[in-house]
């Protein structure tokens, strides 16, 4: 599918808490890299190879950990909130860069909704969900819990 498919309609009260979404993949080249960092985050382990191997803590070059949260963000709306019926993001909590992402990395994406609080009154759920990324290695590189609220149906 792709993004300018309609969405399906997925209302908070559709949505069951426990329930896990794989996400899909997405593989980041040294461009890529280089790319979104000399845009949003030129530090110089993210944007000279080089001087990232003489005087970086990681002995090469490593995604921005901005870009790593972007690419769950665009792994998760491309397999799961594109399909909800979004009011719009309410917060980020315990985000975590657990490990560094190199040029080559493959990064799968997974997420299990935690909790749905539905508020009636409102015409809306509070939805709370857990998601990862996890490299070629199995090695989780990012993991966070995020929330969002969802149209309920009218009644």
């Amino acid at each position: 599918m792709k993004l300018t498919d309609p969405p399906h309609g997925l209302h908070g009260e559709d949505l069951r808490s426990g329930e896990r979404t794989e996400l899909g993949s997405y593989t980041l080249s040294a461009d890529d890299i280089v790319d979104f960092a000399r845009q949003w985050d030129p530090q110089f382990f993210h944007v000279d190879d080089e001087r990232a191997i003489t005087d970086g803590y990681f002995g090469g070059l490593i995604a921005s950990g901005v870009q790593t949260l972007a690419i769950y963000q665009r792994l998760m709306v491309e397999s799961l909130v594109r399909h909800w019926e979004v009011i719009g993001g309410a917060g980020i909590q315990d985000l975590q860069f657990r490990r560094p992402v190199r040029p080559g990395d493959t990064l799968t994406g997974s997420t299990t909704i935690e909790d749905v609080q539905s508020q009636p009154a409102r015409g809306r759920a509070l939805v709370i969900y857990a998601g990862e990324l996890i490299n070629q290695h199995s090695e989780r590189v990012l993991v966070l819990t995020m929330s969002a609220y969802l149209r309920l149906r009218a009644t």
